[in-house]
Protein backbone atom coordinates (compact mmCIF):
# COMPACT_ATOMS: atom_id res chain seq x y z
CA UNK A 1 0.00 0.00 0.00
CA UNK A 2 1.54 3.23 -0.94
CA UNK A 3 2.43 5.43 2.08
CA UNK A 4 -0.27 8.70 2.12
CA UNK A 5 1.22 10.34 4.89
CA UNK A 6 4.51 11.42 2.95
CA UNK A 7 4.35 15.02 1.60
CA UNK A 8 2.32 15.26 -1.34
CA UNK A 9 3.64 17.58 -4.02
CA UNK A 10 1.18 20.35 -5.08
CA UNK A 11 -0.87 19.37 -8.04
CA UNK A 12 -1.15 21.93 -11.03
CA UNK A 13 -4.34 21.57 -13.58
CA UNK A 14 -3.97 22.43 -16.88
CA UNK A 15 -6.72 22.73 -19.09
CA UNK A 16 -5.66 23.19 -22.82
CA UNK A 17 -5.65 21.55 -25.61
CA UNK A 18 -3.50 18.85 -26.96
CA UNK A 19 -0.57 19.42 -29.49
CA UNK A 20 0.30 16.14 -30.57
CA UNK A 21 4.30 17.30 -31.29
CA UNK A 22 4.37 18.15 -27.34
CA UNK A 23 5.64 21.55 -27.85
CA UNK A 24 2.53 23.12 -26.35
CA UNK A 25 -0.69 22.45 -24.99
CA UNK A 26 -1.42 20.21 -22.15
CA UNK A 27 1.69 17.41 -22.87
CA UNK A 28 4.11 21.00 -22.88
CA UNK A 29 2.43 22.07 -19.75
CA UNK A 30 2.90 18.62 -18.04
CA UNK A 31 6.87 18.66 -18.89
CA UNK A 32 7.45 22.04 -17.39
CA UNK A 33 4.97 21.15 -14.68
CA UNK A 34 7.18 18.31 -13.66
CA UNK A 35 10.52 20.14 -13.74
CA UNK A 36 9.43 22.45 -10.94
CA UNK A 37 8.40 19.40 -8.42
CA UNK A 38 4.82 19.52 -8.86
CA UNK A 39 2.03 17.01 -10.11
CA UNK A 40 -0.04 17.45 -13.48
CA UNK A 41 -3.53 16.66 -14.35
CA UNK A 42 -4.80 17.62 -17.17
CA UNK A 43 -8.37 18.63 -19.18
CA UNK A 44 -7.70 18.38 -22.97
CA UNK A 45 -10.49 20.92 -24.90
CA UNK A 46 -9.23 20.40 -28.42
CA UNK A 47 -7.47 18.04 -30.34
CA UNK A 48 -5.28 19.40 -33.12
CA UNK A 49 -3.54 17.67 -35.81
CA UNK A 50 0.33 19.59 -35.81
CA UNK A 51 4.00 18.69 -35.89
CA UNK A 52 6.78 21.36 -35.49
CA UNK A 53 5.45 22.64 -39.00
CA UNK A 54 2.21 24.34 -37.95
CA UNK A 55 -1.49 23.90 -37.19
CA UNK A 56 -3.38 21.88 -39.50
CA UNK A 57 -6.53 21.10 -38.01
CA UNK A 58 -8.79 21.87 -34.94
CA UNK A 59 -11.35 19.73 -33.63
CA UNK A 60 -13.06 21.37 -30.10
CA UNK A 61 -13.78 18.77 -27.55
CA UNK A 62 -17.80 18.62 -26.72
CA UNK A 63 -18.60 20.95 -23.27
CA UNK A 64 -19.96 18.16 -21.65
CA UNK A 65 -17.20 16.14 -22.03
CA UNK A 66 -14.82 19.22 -20.52
CA UNK A 67 -17.50 19.50 -17.23
CA UNK A 68 -17.18 16.27 -16.38
CA UNK A 69 -13.52 15.59 -16.59
CA UNK A 70 -12.92 18.75 -14.09
CA UNK A 71 -15.15 17.73 -11.88
CA UNK A 72 -13.93 14.46 -11.76
CA UNK A 73 -10.56 15.69 -11.40
CA UNK A 74 -12.33 18.14 -8.61
CA UNK A 75 -13.63 15.88 -6.73
CA UNK A 76 -10.29 13.49 -6.63
CA UNK A 77 -7.27 15.88 -5.85
CA UNK A 78 -6.78 18.92 -4.17
CA UNK A 79 -6.09 21.30 -6.80
CA UNK A 80 -3.31 24.03 -5.61
CA UNK A 81 -3.34 26.23 -9.55
CA UNK A 82 -5.26 26.24 -12.62
CA UNK A 83 -3.78 26.59 -15.62
CA UNK A 84 -5.88 28.13 -19.06
CA UNK A 85 -4.67 28.19 -22.18
CA UNK A 86 -5.96 27.24 -25.93
CA UNK A 87 -10.09 26.75 -25.85
CA UNK A 88 -10.65 26.34 -29.21
CA UNK A 89 -14.37 26.81 -28.65
CA UNK A 90 -17.47 29.18 -27.34
CA UNK A 91 -18.74 25.63 -25.78
CA UNK A 92 -15.58 25.11 -24.20
CA UNK A 93 -14.65 28.39 -23.12
CA UNK A 94 -18.63 28.43 -21.41
CA UNK A 95 -17.86 24.91 -19.79
CA UNK A 96 -14.68 26.18 -18.07
CA UNK A 97 -15.96 29.41 -17.02
CA UNK A 98 -19.35 27.68 -15.61
CA UNK A 99 -16.72 25.24 -13.44
CA UNK A 100 -14.69 28.21 -12.10
CA UNK A 101 -18.59 29.60 -11.03
CA UNK A 102 -18.66 26.16 -8.89
CA UNK A 103 -15.48 26.43 -7.39
CA UNK A 104 -13.04 28.40 -5.35
CA UNK A 105 -9.91 28.29 -7.08
CA UNK A 106 -6.79 30.10 -5.40
CA UNK A 107 -4.58 30.58 -8.37
CA UNK A 108 -6.03 30.52 -12.11
CA UNK A 109 -3.79 31.87 -14.30
CA UNK A 110 -5.39 32.85 -17.86
CA UNK A 111 -3.39 32.58 -20.90
CA UNK A 112 -5.30 34.16 -23.79
CA UNK A 113 -4.37 31.87 -26.73
CA UNK A 114 -5.89 33.01 -29.57
CA UNK A 115 -4.03 31.77 -33.14
CA UNK A 116 -0.71 29.51 -33.29
CA UNK A 117 2.14 31.09 -34.28
CA UNK A 118 2.02 29.56 -38.01
CA UNK A 119 -1.37 31.42 -38.28
CA UNK A 120 -4.12 29.04 -37.55
CA UNK A 121 -7.42 30.69 -35.34
CA UNK A 122 -6.94 28.49 -31.88
CA UNK A 123 -11.06 29.89 -30.30
CA UNK A 124 -13.99 30.95 -32.29
CA UNK A 125 -15.03 34.98 -32.28
CA UNK A 126 -18.14 33.56 -29.63
CA UNK A 127 -15.49 32.15 -27.18
CA UNK A 128 -13.14 34.96 -26.89
CA UNK A 129 -16.15 36.83 -25.94
CA UNK A 130 -17.01 34.11 -23.35
CA UNK A 131 -13.10 35.16 -22.68
CA UNK A 132 -13.23 38.58 -22.60
CA UNK A 133 -16.70 39.01 -20.96
CA UNK A 134 -15.87 36.22 -17.97
CA UNK A 135 -13.16 34.50 -18.16
CA UNK A 136 -10.88 37.49 -17.49
CA UNK A 137 -12.26 38.61 -13.94
CA UNK A 138 -12.27 34.79 -12.92
CA UNK A 139 -8.65 34.85 -13.51
CA UNK A 140 -6.55 35.81 -10.51
CA UNK A 141 -3.94 36.55 -13.68
CA UNK A 142 -3.45 36.57 -17.30
CA UNK A 143 -0.39 36.07 -19.05
CA UNK A 144 -1.39 37.50 -23.01
CA UNK A 145 1.27 38.19 -25.48
CA UNK A 146 1.09 41.43 -27.30
CA UNK A 147 -0.76 40.29 -30.19
CA UNK A 148 -3.14 38.49 -27.65
CA UNK A 149 -3.35 41.76 -25.59
CA UNK A 150 -4.36 43.58 -28.78
CA UNK A 151 -6.82 41.40 -29.83
CA UNK A 152 -8.79 41.75 -26.25
CA UNK A 153 -7.94 45.54 -26.14
CA UNK A 154 -7.94 47.12 -29.94
CA UNK A 155 -4.61 48.35 -28.94
CA UNK A 156 -1.74 47.87 -31.30
CA UNK A 157 0.84 47.33 -29.13
CA UNK A 158 4.67 48.04 -29.77
CA UNK A 159 6.52 50.10 -26.92
CA UNK A 160 6.15 50.12 -23.60
CA UNK A 161 3.65 53.22 -23.68
CA UNK A 162 1.17 50.61 -25.47
CA UNK A 163 1.83 48.26 -23.45
CA UNK A 164 1.11 50.09 -20.17
CA UNK A 165 -2.42 51.37 -22.12
CA UNK A 166 -3.63 47.87 -23.09
CA UNK A 167 -3.28 46.83 -19.19
CA UNK A 168 -5.21 49.45 -18.20
CA UNK A 169 -7.81 48.38 -20.80
CA UNK A 170 -7.32 44.87 -19.15
CA UNK A 171 -8.12 45.82 -15.89
CA UNK A 172 -11.17 47.62 -17.06
CA UNK A 173 -12.41 44.65 -18.49
CA UNK A 174 -12.44 43.25 -15.18
CA UNK A 175 -8.43 41.39 -15.31
CA UNK A 176 -7.19 41.88 -11.62
CA UNK A 177 -3.54 40.96 -12.75
CA UNK A 178 -2.32 41.01 -15.79
CA UNK A 179 1.29 40.44 -17.33
CA UNK A 180 1.69 41.04 -21.22
CA UNK A 181 4.89 38.95 -22.41
CA UNK A 182 6.81 40.77 -25.05
CA UNK A 183 8.83 38.18 -26.22
CA UNK A 184 7.15 39.77 -29.83
CA UNK A 185 9.01 42.68 -29.67
CA UNK A 186 12.76 43.74 -30.29
CA UNK A 187 13.39 43.93 -26.59
CA UNK A 188 11.67 41.32 -25.27
CA UNK A 189 10.04 43.13 -22.03
CA UNK A 190 7.23 41.87 -19.66
CA UNK A 191 4.91 43.78 -17.99
CA UNK A 192 3.11 43.24 -14.39
CA UNK A 193 0.52 45.14 -13.83
CA UNK A 194 -1.97 44.52 -10.62
CA UNK A 195 -5.29 46.56 -10.51
CA UNK A 196 -4.75 50.01 -8.68
CA UNK A 197 -0.47 49.42 -8.79
CA UNK A 198 2.37 50.89 -10.72
CA UNK A 199 3.79 48.83 -13.39
CA UNK A 200 6.92 46.79 -13.43
CA UNK A 201 8.84 45.93 -15.96
CA UNK A 202 10.57 42.88 -16.59
CA UNK A 203 13.81 43.27 -18.77
CA UNK A 204 15.06 40.42 -21.12
CA UNK A 205 17.39 39.73 -23.88
CA UNK A 206 16.45 38.30 -26.74
CA UNK A 207 18.01 35.06 -27.23
CA UNK A 208 18.06 33.40 -30.86
CA UNK A 209 17.22 30.07 -31.75
CA UNK A 210 14.54 27.91 -34.12
CA UNK A 211 13.19 26.32 -30.77
CA UNK A 212 11.05 28.94 -29.46
CA UNK A 213 7.57 26.70 -30.20
CA UNK A 214 5.39 26.67 -26.41
CA UNK A 215 7.23 29.72 -25.02
CA UNK A 216 3.71 31.26 -23.84
CA UNK A 217 2.46 27.70 -22.77
CA UNK A 218 5.86 27.34 -20.43
CA UNK A 219 5.78 30.69 -18.91
CA UNK A 220 1.89 30.49 -18.00
CA UNK A 221 2.49 27.13 -16.36
CA UNK A 222 5.83 28.02 -14.49
CA UNK A 223 3.78 30.95 -13.01
CA UNK A 224 0.97 28.79 -12.18
CA UNK A 225 3.46 25.98 -10.10
CA UNK A 226 5.01 29.55 -8.84
CA UNK A 227 2.40 30.64 -7.05
CA UNK A 228 1.22 27.02 -6.14
CA UNK A 229 4.84 27.20 -3.76
CA UNK A 230 3.79 30.08 -2.19
CA UNK A 231 5.58 32.95 -4.39
CA UNK A 232 3.68 36.10 -5.03
CA UNK A 233 3.24 37.34 -8.46
CA UNK A 234 6.09 39.37 -8.76
CA UNK A 235 8.57 36.40 -7.37
CA UNK A 236 6.77 34.15 -9.70
CA UNK A 237 6.72 35.81 -12.59
CA UNK A 238 10.61 36.77 -12.27
CA UNK A 239 11.07 32.92 -11.43
CA UNK A 240 8.73 31.89 -15.20
CA UNK A 241 10.83 34.91 -16.92
CA UNK A 242 14.06 32.73 -15.56
CA UNK A 243 12.61 29.83 -16.39
CA UNK A 244 11.78 30.39 -19.98
CA UNK A 245 14.72 32.00 -20.52
CA UNK A 246 16.90 29.10 -19.30
CA UNK A 247 14.47 26.39 -21.49
CA UNK A 248 14.94 28.92 -24.31
CA UNK A 249 19.05 28.46 -24.42
CA UNK A 250 18.83 24.88 -23.93
CA UNK A 251 15.49 23.99 -26.04
CA UNK A 252 16.31 20.65 -28.08
CA UNK A 253 16.66 20.56 -32.10
CA UNK A 254 13.28 18.22 -32.82
CA UNK A 255 11.30 18.34 -35.90
CA UNK A 256 12.11 20.34 -39.33
CA UNK A 257 9.56 23.31 -38.29
CA UNK A 258 9.86 25.50 -34.69
CA UNK A 259 11.01 23.09 -32.50
CA UNK A 260 9.56 23.08 -28.17
CA UNK A 261 11.18 25.43 -26.19
CA UNK A 262 10.74 22.59 -23.35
Amino acid sequence: MPDRKKRQPRVILTIAGYDPSSGAGVTADIKTIAVHGCYGVSCITALTVQSTRGVIRVEPLAGRMITETLEQLFDDVEVSAVKIGMLGSAEAAKAVAQFLDRHSLGHVVLDPIIQSSSGARLISEEGLRIVKEQLLAQASVITPNIEEAAALTGIKIGNLRQMEAAAARLHRLGARNVIITGGHLEAPHDLISGAGQPPTLLKGRRIRGSSTHGTGCAFSSSLACELALGRDLLEAARAAKRFVTSALRSAPAIGKGIGPVV
